[in-house]
């Protein structure tokens, strides 16, 4: 099962304080990027994977989705999307993304928003989120880039790095990784770009277009504090056909 750190008390008090928690899509700085990858969602039939808070689900509805299931290992975050939503064509399900089981052919766009990093089976995942979307149907999600998944080692000294910071660590090696991100012991998957791409490729994807992301000219004279992600890209933007 994947590690459940939303329903960590600490970790979800922490998460509650970020910009995108308190003030939704529009504060996530990678929005936009996303939501140009998305088609017109007017009658389409929406899945979100890893829903939280449910305002990508909210807003597909606002777009005219006919209807969105979101999915969530989290009861804390499902108990908060629930009361924030008073709309019957949005359902929320408590589901772990490593075995749920999707309908065959009940989606005509799949989302998802900085949780497939979290899954050590990605490949199973993505095989299933393929079976669930209708031809041709359209699969969207971000990710924790990979660069941020093999973070620096912090024991490492001066004398072993050349006094230069040392950006990775054992990139090449995939699996689990454990970070102290608003709790201690946080467990992501680092998994390399390719791995990333493969594995939709094997699943009988077809990629449509990827983006590490970074913040635009215009983002960083709104906040330069986003400035640095210029040279580390945080987020991995892929879209894909069914």
């Amino acid at each position: 099962m994947t590690q459940n750190i939303y329903d960590d008390p600490t970790f979800f008090a922490g998460y509650a304080r970020l910009p995108r928690s308190q003030a939704g899509l529009e504060a996530a700085p990678e929005w936009p990027s996303l939501r140009a990858l998305l088609p017109d969602l007017r009658d389409l039939r929406v899945l979100d994977l890893g829903c939280g808070y449910g305002w990508f689900c909210r807003w597909a509805r606002e777009q005219g989705a006919a209807g969105v299931l979101g999915l969530d290992v989290s009861e804390k975050m499902l108990e908060r999307a629930i009361a924030d939503t008073q709309d019957p064509a949005i359902a929320y399900r408590r589901g772990d993304l490593e075995t749920v089981a999707l309908p065959w052919g009940a989606f005509d766009v799949a989302y998802s928003s900085l949780a497939l990093h979290y899954l050590a089976d990605l490949g199973g995942l993505l095989a299933r989120v393929h079976d669930a979307l209708v031809p041709e149907g359209i699969l969207v999600f971000s990710a924790e880039h990979p660069i941020y998944t093999a973070p620096n080692r912090p024991h490492w000294t001066d004398a072993e790095t050349g006094g230069k910071a040392w950006p990775l660590d054992r990139y090449l090696e995939e699996g689990p990784r454990s970070t102290d991100w608003l709790a201690p012991g946080v467990i992501k998957q680092h998994r390399t770009m390719a791995t990333y791409l493969n594995l939709l490729i094997e699943a009988g994807f077809g990629i449509t277009h990827v983006e590490e992301w970074g913040p635009s000219p215009a983002q960083i004279a709104e906040h330069p504090e986003w400035a640095p992600e210029r040279d580390r890209p945080p987020f991995l933007i892929v879209a894909a056909q069914r």
